[in-house]
């Protein structure tokens, strides 16, 4: 599934395209996505792009009468192409654009999303989301703060969206290994200064993949047609019996909260 920095990617793409410039229409080719895309979303038809922000995983396009809210799912793939371009299998929603260019969504497993929100509203999945990652609101004094009496692996607690959004499966197996935390410990048996460690990377880890494209996953490519290039750089994620590059032990993997979880036990404690 693509994570933060996937999103972030697509949204600094797309937003060049859309920002300043009108939807004339919302094409809905298929509306029985992961919930069925509504009516409301042709509001947005006649209206000017104030703004692409994300929250979480969520791309939110902004107009004065409402904000179109796309979420890509596990296998979603949005590209900036001329609105007449032929459509192909998957093509379910284009919000086509007073430019000749439409923003077009292609989801084979249609598990993502298009919703509208309407001004001084918020959907109910905004409601009890954490701190996004890259800002001051995510501090260790959070993390260690939240972390106290919790039993459950400290991967799982890093990754739960109402401590912090977006440190997805592949960005929290690296962020604790960089931090040299052990991903299956208890989170309540982590000191502050450990947990001070682990937001230093958390941080590093989302900012570099973000600068550098994301990571490449069968289903993601940029918005450009080009993948991601950080999964050259993962430690890792994915390398379960090849040599760690710090101290060349076997890097091993367990299921953690139904996620493939790689770690390195001599690096990791």
């Amino acid at each position: 599934m693509p994570e933060l920095p996937e999103v972030e990617v697509s949204r600094l793409g797309v937003s060049p395209h859309l920002i300043g410039n009108t939807i004339t229409q919302v094409v809905v080719r298929e509306r029985r996505m992961r919930w069925p895309i509504p009516e409301e979303v042709s509001k947005v038809e006649g209206q000017k792009v104030i703004a692409v922000k994300r929250r979480a995983k969520y791309l939110l396009i902004e107009t004065a009468t409402g904000t179109l809210i796309l979420h890509l799912g596990m296998s979603g793939k949005l590209r900036v192409i001329d609105a007449v371009t032929p459509v192909v299998k998957h093509d379910h929603v284009d919000i086509v654009l007073n430019t000749g260019k439409c923003l077009r969504l292609n989801d084979p497993r249609r598990f993502g999303a298009v919703l509208f929100q309407a001004p001084n509203t918020q959907q109910a999945m905004f409601n009890n989301l954490g701190p996004e990652p890259l800002t001051d609101d995510f501090d260790d004094k959070r993390l260690f703060s939240l972390s106290r009496n919790r039993k459950g692996p400290v991967k799982n607690f890093i990754m739960d969206n109402a401590i912090v959004v977006g440190v997805g499966n592949i960005y929290a197996n690296e962020a604790l290994f960089l931090a040299g935390i052990d991903p299956r410990r208890a989170a309540g048996n982590i000191s502050a200064a450990r947990y001070k460690a682990l937001t230093a990377t958390i941080k590093q880890v989302l900012a570099k993949a973000i600068e550098q494209g994301g990571t490449t996953l069968k289903d993601f490519a940029q918005t450009d047609g080009k993948p991601g290039y950080f999964a050259q750089h993962l430690n890792v994620y994915g390398r379960k019996g090849e040599p760690c590059e710090v101290c060349g032990n076997a890097i091993e993997s367990k299921v953690i909260g139904q996620r493939n979880t790689f770690f390195c036990t001599r690096c990791q404690r």
